[in-house]
């Protein structure tokens, strides 16, 4: 069958009685269905399906499904299993906005984190809040990074997918609006093969204020997840983009899957598949993977 509805949960939720609502609501409609596979106990099941525009099934069992802890999404069979990962960090990667961490160890929290909200949201341009943000900063002694560096978290399942996908003969980069301070922390830590970001100034032990340009904003991110497939011999189908705010939706509509993983609506909007319930793992299991297939990183 040329098409899949990916059941996912973090939490036991996903059962058979579910699958099975599932499967109702997609005969319903005209489709046809297949065996159900379990590719994680409890946690994640493919339905292959037939004969129904992809969204519209979505749509439709998301209707059914409304109040179960649950991510689904109706994908092609076809080239599931990308060759690139292309992952946005704040929000995603790891849980912090690390402008915010700074400016609340700074004692400027509120305002900052406002603009903050606001950008990801779309409301801001991303380069301009990015630079105004900075500019209060000035100043200040670069231990602040350090002090912020302490307090960033990485998200669950961050480690299994990265090392997952690259033990398949996937690459994996993070591509950054943030600041390459932490982001190559970060990437380090986490196991990616490339990382870019912006460069936050520091002159004679104090911040200046200033981010190199250029910035690394949302028109930057799908030229970067170009680059990089190109420099890989991959076509755009071959991509898979994760992000959650508003300066990521050029990158997810760029990508052959595009995720929002707990996204603001402008990313939810423009994603292919979004995870509100489940951890990072979910994008492995967006492609097929099964759980016995899972890496540590």
């Amino acid at each position: 069958m040329h098409s899949v509805l990916v059941l996912i949960s973090a939490r036991g939720a996903l059962d058979h009685s579910t699958v099975a609502a599932a499967r109702e609501r997609l005969a319903r409609l005209g489709a046809e269905t297949g065996a159900a596979d379990w590719l994680a106990d409890g946690a994640a099941c493919d339905l292959p399906f037939a004969g129904l525009d992809r969204r519209h099934a979505a749509a439709a069992v998301g209707e059914t499904l409304a109040g179960v802890p649950v991510d689904l999404a109706a994908l092609p069979t076809a080239g599931r299993r990308k060759r690139l990962l292309v992952a946005d960090m704040e929000s995603t990667v790891i849980a912090n906005e690390m402008v915010d961490e700074m400016a609340e160890i700074a004692g400027i929290g509120p305002s900052i984190a406002a603009m903050t909200a606001r950008t990801m949201a779309g409301e801001l341009d991303f380069a301009q809040s990015l630079r105004q943000r900075a500019a209060h900063f000035a100043g200040r002694d670069e231990a602040l990074l350090g002090q912020a560096a302490t307090r960033m978290r990485v998200d669950p399942g961050a480690r299994q997918l990265v090392a997952t996908m690259g033990a398949h003969g996937a690459s994996t980069a993070l591509v950054s609006g943030g600041f390459s301070v932490f982001a190559e922390e970060i990437a380090r830590r986490v196991g990616f093969d490339h990382c870019e970001a912006n460069v936050l100034e520091v002159a004679a032990g104090r911040i200046t204020g200033i981010v190199r340009a250029p910035i690394l904003d949302g028109p930057a991110k799908p030229r970067a997840l170009a680059r990089l497939a190109a420099a890989h011999g991959l076509a755009p189908d071959d991509t898979l983009a994760v992000g959650d705010g508003a300066n990521d939706v050029p990158m997810l509509r760029a990508a052959g899957l595009g995720i929002a993983y707990h996204g603001k609506p402008m990313a939810v909007a423009a994603a292919d598949a979004c995870i509100e319930h489940g951890d990072l793992t979910a994008l492995l299991f967006l492609q097929g993977y099964r759980q016995d297939e899972f890496r540590d990183g």
